[in-house]
């Protein structure tokens, strides 16, 4: 019996991958924005300006902000910025809280808005320019540009750049309540003082709370014990410190002269900790990069144009002034032979893959004739529109106020590096091989590679994403898998322990490093193993399409893996060349089905019953026996991607969940919780069953109450202990009477 799938559930249904393309598409470098700030008060530019004066961040004044059309009420808008903000001008810098009056309000997931005037900017690009580029090494924030109207009057054309909070750090380090910080010194001294310069000024936290802005809960004891590791124990520095994310960030402003950063006045950086304890420094404000900002380079002010093209970046490791505050995340790192070659070696993969082949200037022209109008209309900009037509090529501006041109200045930077000690000279990494082809669980693999000019060559892996690398050197000895002695190959032998194998190549001689992949360790080689059973499994299916899931926190490719509803012959369709990330799902349509997103294939479901079998040919993965389908219903695991298949609501491309009868409700609070939560819930006089899941959908607290039908209560109260469960999130399901209760809660 054919069944018809309601559309709201294809509509209304997102897996992760679809939701993350939507909120990427809020910052789509094609598509000019339009926000829409209405104020109630006829003088609010008035009061934003005192507020921000007088009250700081925590000034904000109620306004309603429309997005695309969008209307989000009582939003909190701000001015920010401290150059880029006067008084005296009508285009300054927003800062916009759409959570300001009512918790989780969010425009395409994304609850704040940072609008910057484009001051100091001619080219009206840099920013937007210097982040996508930033974004190749590191977790960066996604830009582009809006038109900014406040009560229907348009202030001008604005860059519109993502900002640097939990929701960022949850989407790139798994996390949101670490400890997190702001290189924000209040007040900003110059052109000599410390600033966020990481400096150690003993074990008070109190000392630092003019340099650095607390953006977590807490965290001041740990901030203060990586800045006495930092200053104080080197040896023990990658314990508590991203170094190749700091390695990264040091070559990102050196290659693209962005000063206004930790080089110039120790600012505009965040350090946010991870779950393995490690500081990893982030990005901020580039509005002033390619050279527009030349107060002071850490080592002496006031720079020229033609000082800033040959900008040394070891500059630090000579600095003796005494009229300069320290750079220790910069000095006491590359005093370090092998960091230093590291540091370098990211400056030249920078320059070579976007300097060197003019891709910089392509994409500085597209963007430019992209807004071109925009910047025409713009009736605020701080420039003529002669300086915009000009200064991508060339330098515009009084000879007290000039602002290079960005080709100009990069083109004379890339003749400077070239030729810079450690840039040229590295050693040659080529053919990267791995035996076996698909690596086990438990047994050995190799990794070997031919790698010339060099004496220290390092292999860094992890068996995990989100793993620390650790490191093994590689040799050429003839005993590890690696042909014959001082033949130039170099291999390696480890045990496979995990679901993935990401791995990358350091080598160094003495005049200069290369890391293979040149963008690790931001990009690695991965090695498939084995799948296992259980890891992709058949989560749901009818007659139109079936779901597959992936039960891990790894992403697989799919490609050597096949589908089939025929057990007479298992191999019946093969996957192409599909990636389907953690815990992610994926549909396959059966054949003949093309009103569906999902993948065509040629798999048919019997009427009269069968078996769909997942395999990689040999070995069968996942299986279901599947009979005639039920009118309005699919058959699905439950819990999601573990639990044995039943009858259910169709659950297009989401977690599937029972409800075949009506669900009572019940009430679970605290919620985050952090020792014990409490549960009400109505006494329906039958022993009730509770199960707490992880998100691997492992039960981690089973528990069954019974309650004395003699002596009735309205109300069942339930204290659970989960003080010993990790922090994180968990689903709880209460099961009484047949009827089934779920809801989600967070440990922190």
């Amino acid at each position: 019996m054919k069944i018809n799938i309601i559309i709201i559930y294809i509509i209304c249904s997102l897996n992760l991958n679809l939701y993350s393309q939507i909120q990427n598409d809020f910052y789509n470098i094609n598509t000019i924005r339009e926000i829409r700030i209405t104020f109630k008060e006829h003088n609010w530019d008035a009061i934003l300006d005192s507020l921000f004066q007088n009250v700081g961040e925590n000034g904000r004044l109620h306004g309603d902000v429309t997005i695309d059309g969008h209307t989000i009420y009582n939003a909190g808008v701000r001015y920010k910025g401290y150059s880029s903000w006067d008084a005296v001008q009508v285009k300054s810098p927003f800062n916009i809280d759409l959570e300001y009056s009512v918790n989780n309000r969010n425009h395409k997931g994304y609850t704040k808005l940072k609008l910057s005037n484009v001051i100091r900017d001619p080219s009206f690009i840099r920013e937007v320019l210097a982040y996508e580029i930033a974004r190749e090494y590191m977790p960066a924030s996604k830009a582009n540009f809006a038109n900014v109207y406040v009560n229907d009057t348009l202030i001008g054309l604005y860059t519109n750049v993502e900002a640097v909070d939990k929701n960022f750090t949850e989407e790139h380090y798994g996390s949101r309540n670490n400890s997190f910080f702001k290189g924000s010194p209040d007040p900003l001294i110059y052109p000599y003082g410390q600033n966020a310069n990481l400096v150690y000024h003993g074990a008070d936290s109190s000392v630092y709370a003019s340099y650095y802005k607390l953006e977590s809960d807490y965290g001041w004891n740990d901030i203060v014990n990586f800045i006495n590791i930092l200053n104080n124990d080197t040896a023990n520095l990658e314990s508590v410190l991203n170094i190749d994310r700091t390695l990264w960030m040091h070559a990102f402003n050196y290659s693209l002269l962005n000063i206004d950063s930790y080089i110039g006045y120790s600012q505009n950086y965040y350090m946010y900790k991870d779950n393995n304890g490690r500081f990893n420094p982030i990005i901020w404000d580039l509005n002033m990069s390619f050279g527009s900002f030349r107060n002071s380079d850490g080592t002496k002010i006031n720079l020229s144009i033609s000082e800033m093209k040959q900008l040394n970046p070891l500059a630090f490791l000579n600095s003796v002034s005494s009229l300069f505050s320290p750079r220790p995340l910069i000095k006491n790192i590359l005093q370090n032979s092998t960091y230093r070659r590291m540091f370098l070696a990211h400056i030249r993969t920078i320059f070579n893959e976007n300097f060197k082949n003019g891709k910089y200037y392509t994409r500085a022209q597209e963007i430019h004739n992209f807004i071109d109008t925009y910047v025409q209309e713009d009736p605020n900009k701080f420039y003529p529109y002669s300086y915009f037509t000009k200064n991508i090529d060339t330098t515009v501006g009084p000879t007290a106020n000039q602002y290079p041109g960005i080709k100009d200045i990069m083109e004379a930077r890339i003749d400077y590096l070239d030729t810079f000690p450690g840039i040229q000279g590295a050693p040659l990494i080529t053919d990267i091989k791995h035996h076996p082809l698909i690596p086990e669980n438990g047994l050995s693999f190799w990794i070997t590679a031919k790698i010339c000019r060099a004496n220290n060559i390092i292999l860094a892996y992890r068996y995990n994403s989100n793993d620390i690398f650790r490191k093994t050197l590689m040799f050429d000895d003839g005993n590890h898998n690696d042909g014959i002695a001082a033949d130039s190959t170099f291999g390696v032998q480890l045990t496979l322990s995990g679901k993935t194998i990401q791995y990358y190549i350091y080598a160094e001689n003495d005049s200069a490093g290369i890391f293979s992949p040149e963008r690790a360790e931001y990009e690695y080689y991965t090695i498939q193993p084995k799948i296992q059973e259980g890891d992709i499994v058949i989560n749901e299916f009818c007659d139109k399409w079936i779901e597959i899931f992936n039960n891990t926190n790894e992403n697989f490719n799919l490609k050597k893996l096949y589908i089939s509803g025929n057990s007479a012959n298992i191999t019946k369709w093969q996957f192409p060349d599909t990636t389907i990330n953690s815990k992610s799902f994926l549909i396959l349509l059966l054949k003949g089905i093309d009103s569906l997103q999902g993948i065509p294939t040629n798999i048919e479901l019997s009427d009269k019953g069968d078996k769909i079998i997942l395999s990689d040919s040999t070995t069968i993965i996942d299986s279901v026996i599947f009979g005639q389908q039920a009118t309005g219903k699919t058959t699905g695991r439950y819990p999601n991607g573990i639990g044995s298949f039943t009858y259910m609501q169709p659950s297009f491309l989401k977690h599937n969940y029972v409800s075949t009868v009506s669900q009572p409700d019940f009430i679970l609070f605290p919620n985050p919780a952090t020792d014990k939560i409490y549960i009400e819930t109505v006494n329906n006089s039958n022993p009730l069953l509770m199960n707490i899941f992880n998100t691997d959908g492992q039960i981690v607290i089973s528990e069954q109450y019974s309650f004395n039908n003699e002596n009735i209560v309205p109300v069942i109260n339930i204290i659970v202990d989960i003080s010993l469960l990790h922090k994180g999130v968990y689903y709880i399901k209460l099961i009484c009477n047949d009827k089934i209760m779920i809801k989600k809660f967070i440990i922190c």
